[in-house]
Formats: C-alpha cells, sequence, structure tokens
C-alpha cells in the first residue's frame, strides 16, 4: 500500500474520495474515537498529517474532494467524523459533501470506497468486516476511469455540502482548536 500512497504526491490536478461505510478501523482514529465516546476534548494532533497532506495539495494547485454516503440516522463513527475529523479537513482546504445513503441508492451508486486521481486512475479501497483497510486496487484502465469519473460527478452533484448538513442534522464541530469552519 505504500506505493498506493505515493500516488497522492505525483497526481497533477485533482483527487477525489468516495467514502460508503458507516464505520472505519483506523489506528489513527482509535484514541480520538474512544476521547469522543467519552465525551472529552480532542487533542487535534492526530489530525496533523492529513491537513499537512491537504495543504501542501492545495499549495500546488490541485484539489482534493470526497463525498461521504451515508446512513440516517447518523451513526456515532459518522458523527465523530463529521464533528472532530471533517472541519479539521475544511480547514485544510478540502472540499467535502455528504449523500444520504437512500439518495446514493435511488440514483444507482455503487457501494465501495475509492480514490479518483486526476480521471487516470482509480485506486479502490478494500475493507474487513470490521472496516479496516485491506488493500487497495489501482487500476488505469480507462472503462473502469471512465465509470468511476461518472459516479464521481454525480454524487458532487447531489451531495450536500458537510458545511450545510451538519445544523441540518443538529450537529457542531467538537475539535479543540480553533479553527475557520464556517457552519450554516
Amino acid at each position: 500500500m505504500t506505493d498506493f500512497f505515493r500516488t497522492f504526491d505525483d497526481f497533477r490536478h485533482q483527487v477525489f474520495r468516495l467514502e460508503t461505510l458507516d464505520f472505519y478501523d483506523s489506528k489513527s482514529e482509535r484514541v480520538p474515537l474512544e476521547r469522543f465516546r467519552s465525551g472529552l476534548p480532542q487533542d487535534p494532533s492526530w489530525l496533523g498529517p492529513w491537513g499537512e497532506r491537504v495543504r501542501a495539495i492545495r499549495d500546488r494547485g490541485a484539489s482534493i474532494s470526497r463525498v461521504h454516503v451515508v446512513s440516517e440516522p447518523l451513526t456515532e463513527y459518522v458523527v465523530f467524523e463529521m464533528t472532530c475529523a471533517y472541519p479539521s479537513n475544511i480547514d485544510a482546504g478540502e472540499e467535502i459533501g455528504v449523500l444520504p445513503r437512500s439518495t446514493a441508492e435511488e440514483l444507482g451508486v455503487p457501494n465501495g470506497d475509492y480514490w479518483l486521481f486526476d480521471d487516470e486512475r482509480v485506486g479502490r479501497m478494500l475493507y474487513d468486516e470490521d472496516g479496516a483497510l485491506s488493500h487497495v486496487e489501482v487500476t488505469s484502465d480507462p472503462e473502469v476511469v471512465r465509470d468511476h469519473v461518472y459516479w464521481r460527478q454525480v454524487c458532487r452533484n447531489k451531495a450536500v455540502p458537510l458545511q450545510r448538513y451538519m445544523p441540518r442534522a443538529g450537529l457542531r464541530s467538537r475539535i479543540g482548536f480553533e479553527h475557520h469552519f464556517q457552519e450554516g
């Protein structure tokens, strides 16, 4: 997977992420998730590496965005992501949208996570039953890329920007530092 993560340094113009799970088991999020569950303030240091990556992408003139397909009512984990991680991602320059699963199903959006780099390469993210990343399948097959470009457009067009979704869902940022994320 190390080669896949180097792809973030190789693309030129844009990268897009589609998330479709209601829970991810990421080592870097385990302690922050437990703090969230206990009602404790977040230590923002766990957000630093991703924020640095996003800022580096933006500083070189490229864009980064994601859409998260979510079940409603929201799972505890998705509330954690929306209130404790995503605001920092937005501060760093990432665009984040939320697409209710019911809408995604009506649209026929395939259930599967991926990264799309410059409309040229797709990294399909494969997870185990516990939400842990097991491996990434990278392809430049034109038909596969074309399908993923299409679904990116569908999802981005129908997704609600996080800044509008959170107040509608009764959520507020809970990150433990001053930021520029504006709700509403």
